[in-house]
C-alpha cells in the first residue's frame, strides 16, 4: 500500500503491509524467483492539504517531510523496496494522464454535474475528507465524505447525515459543479464475473469485493475542485485536479514503469504478463477502492 505523507508510520503500518510483503518478497527471490517490490508515498489528496491547512504550511512542506521519514523507517527496518517512489512524479503524472485520456477516448469517461459541499464561510467546495457526518449506514458520528470507517462502506458527501465542515463546523450547502465521471457500470459484468475465478484471495477479501460489485457499481467522479494532485489534462479543467483515489492505485504501474527506466536492461511489461502474478499487502480498508 501506498502510505499518506501526512504523518509518520506506525507499528500498525509496519506489521499489516510492510513487514509481511518484505517477508514474502525476500522469500522468492531465495527461491529464485524475480520479484519486483514496488509502493511509494501518496502525496495528493486532501489528508495532506488537511495536515499542511492545521499547521500552517504548504502541502509541499508536509510530503517532502513525511516522504524522507519513510525513506528512514525502510532504511532503518531494512524493508527490500526495488522502488519505493511517489505520486508527486513526473512520471506518475504521466501514466495516470495516459490512462485518464485513454478511457476518455473509449467513452468509459464522461462530463457531468453533481452536487457538492460549499462552504460559505471559507467561501470554497469541500472535498470528501473536508467533510464527515453521520453515516446513514451504521450511524457512525465521525464518518468522512468518501469512506465510513467503523463500517467500511464508501460515500459521497451528500450522503451523510448531520454534514459539517471539518474547517469551521459549520453547515455547507450544495451546490452544482461540472466533473468528470469513470463509467464503473461498464464493468459491472466482467469484474463480477473475473472475481468469481480468484480463488486464490483470501476468503474475506473475495467475499467483500464480490458483495461490493454485486450490490451494483454506480459512476463515480474522479475530479475534484481541488490545487493539489495531479492535473486534468483537458484545456478549461486547470482548477480541478484528478481524484487521488483514481490516480493513486495507478501508482503500482507508474512505480514499474519507472523502475524499469532506472534500470535499463529490465522491462516492467515482464511483471505485468505472461505467467507473472502480483501480490497487493494492504489494509482491510484499502479493499473498495483497490476492487
Amino acid at each position: 500500500a501506498w502510505p499518506y505523507a501526512n504523518g509518520p508510520l506506525h507499528i500498525g503500518h509496519i506489521a499489516g503491509c510492510y513487514l509481511p510483503a518484505d517477508i514474502f518478497a525476500r522469500f522468492h527471490r531465495m527461491i529464485g524467483n524475480e520479484v519486483l517490490m514496488v509502493s511509494g508515498s501518496d502525496q495528493h489528496g486532501t489528508p495532506i492539504t488537511i495536515r499542511a491547512d492545521q499547521e500552517g504550511v504548504t502541502p509541499q512542506t508536509i510530503v517532502d517531510r513525511y516522504h524522507n521519514i519513510f525513506l528512514q523507517c525502510w532504511d532503518k527496518i531494512g524493508i527490500s523496496f526495488d522502488l519505493f517512489t511517489s505520486t508527486m512524479t513526473k512520471n506518475h503524472a504521466g501514466v495516470v494522464e495516459k490512462i485518464f485520456s485513454k478511457l476518455l477516448e473509449k467513452g468509459h469517461i464522461y462530463k457531468s454535474s453533481m452536487s457538492q459541499p460549499f462552504c460559505s464561510k471559507d467561501n470554497r467546495f469541500l472535498p470528501d475528507r473536508y467533510v464527515e457526518g453521520v453515516c446513514p449506514n451504521c450511524d457512525f458520528e465521525g464518518a468522512r465524505g468518501d469512506q465510513c470507517d467503523n463500517c467500511g462502506r464508501t460515500l459521497d458527501p451528500e450522503d451523510l447525515r448531520e454534514i459539517k465542515c471539518r474547517i469551521c463546523s459549520d453547515t455547507p450547502t450544495f451546490r452544482d459543479s461540472e466533473h468528470f465521471f469513470l463509467k464503473l457500470t461498464d464493468f459491472q459484468d466482467s469484474l463480477e464475473s473475473w472475481i468469481e475465478t480468484q480463488n486464490h484471495w483470501r476468503t474475506n477479501v473475495k467475499n467483500f469485493s464480490k458483495s461490493y460489485v454485486q450490490k451494483g457499481l454506480k459512476d463515480r467522479a474522479i475530479t475534484r475542485d481541488i490545487d493539489w494532485g495531479v492535473p486534468v489534462p483537458i484545456e478549461g479543467y486547470e482548477n480541478k485536479r484528478i481524484y487521488v483515489w483514481f490516480e493513486a492505485v495507478i501508482g503500482y504501474l507508474s512505480a514499474s514503469i519507472e523502475w524499469s527506466e532506472s534500470k535499463e536492461s529490465r522491462n516492467w511489461e515482464d511483471f505485468w504478463t505472461g505467467n507473472s502474478k502480483g501480490y497487493y499487502f494492504i489494509g482491510k480498508d484499502n479493499i473498495p477502492f483497490h476492487t
